[in-house]
């Protein structure tokens, strides 16, 4: 652990590293060189790397202040751990970026800025473009999140596998369902009043279910365009992987699971049982075996990790008025592509 530092700045940004040493070296500068130390502290905290990461951190970034785990306590529990160090130095707000992120000039203000006029939001997210492909939005966030009523993600600038140029169609400031993980902007204090993230999750959707917990609590979840970095995107997985397959489909029903009153709840995870049944038959119909397999998987680990959730909310959050879309008969069936169609 570390040794108790009065901050500077309002804003700690944290950045998760475990083993990431060549990713450190090609983005840390960008975000040592655009983050203003008056408004926030770049912060790395190490899961306990076992290659060059700290050598590379002491000998070319001593500006930077490093958190050293012991271990590797995973992406939720070593963030959990660094905002609690964050949060008792005294900061108010802090960054989750990303370790394979680049930002822009003073990317933090207009973050910062929005977070303290508007007090009743607990999250936002800068405009995510993609690092390989700026004029184009980046996969994981864009321009804010949404879900649909069957609990499927999407985007503003990202639906399914289509991703929109960036034509400065989303500019505006919006409330969002939940905001993107590789640049997640929170206050501490409804950090962990919602209980942070989700240890159990391991990766995949954590930050969704972090941000519908803190809409339950009553707070407001934003994007904020004026801000915007870049991506690289796919680092720890890539998108036809299994193992990225069984975390988004057991990770999403246990999301439904947790935050969906009992009787809703009952019946939303019968529709995306038989809409996941849809998509292992494609995948054995495409002899797939691997991620038909992998959805067997996340169905039969939610079975038993569902039991660990004895408690559910009164508000329903995901059947709205106005009802929300469906994404896979608008994506699908009425070639609507785009958020705005």
């Amino acid at each position: 652990m570390t040794t108790m530092v009065t901050p500077s700045a309002t804003v700690a940004v944290v950045i998760l590293n475990w083993n990431g040493s060549h990713l450190l070296q090609k983005f840390l500068p960008s975000v040592v060189r655009h983050t203003d130390p008056a408004t926030g502290t770049v912060i790395v905290a190490d899961n306990g790397s076992s290659d060059d990461s700290l050598q590379v951190l002491d000998r070319q970034f001593p500006e930077v202040e490093v958190i050293k785990f012991d271990k590797n306590y995973g992406f939720a529990e070593g963030y959990n751990r660094a905002l609690r160090i964050c949060a008792d130095r005294g900061y108010t707000y802090a960054v989750l970026l990303n370790s394979d992120v680049a930002v822009s000039d003073r990317w933090l203000e207009p973050l910062f800025t929005y977070m303290t006029t508007h007090p009743d939001v607990a999250a936002c997210q800068p405009k995510i473009l993609s690092y390989r492909h700026p004029e184009y939005f980046e996969y994981a966030g864009a321009c804010g999140g949404f879900i649909d009523r069957n609990g499927y993600p999407y985007c503003r600038g990202r639906i399914f596998t289509t991703v929109e140029k960036d034509l400065g169609q989303y500019d505006t400031p919006t409330d969002i369902f939940w905001a993107s993980g590789a640049a997640l902007t929170v206050r501490l204090s409804d950090y962990f009043a919602a209980g942070g993230l989700d240890p159990a999750f391991f990766a995949h959707m954590e930050e969704i279910d972090l941000c519908w917990r803190m809409q339950l609590l009553g707070k407001r979840i934003s994007v904020v365009p004026k801000s915007h970095i870049y991506h690289l995107g796919g680092g720890s997985l890539d998108a036809s992987d299994p193992r990225k397959t069984y975390l988004n489909f057991r990770n999403n029903l246990l999301m439904l699971h947790k935050n969906l009153p009992t009787g809703i709840r009952r019946r939303t995870l019968f529709v995306r049982r038989l809409l996941d049944t849809m998509a292992w038959g494609k995948f054995v119909a495409t002899f797939s075996w691997r991620n038909a397999g992998a959805i067997w998987r996340a169905h039969r680990d939610f079975a038993k990790m569902r039991k660990a959730y004895t408690t559910s909310p009164q508000t329903d959050l995901l059947h709205t008025v106005p009802p929300r879309p469906n994404i896979l008969t608008d994506y699908y069936l009425r070639r609507h592509t785009t958020w705005r169609r």
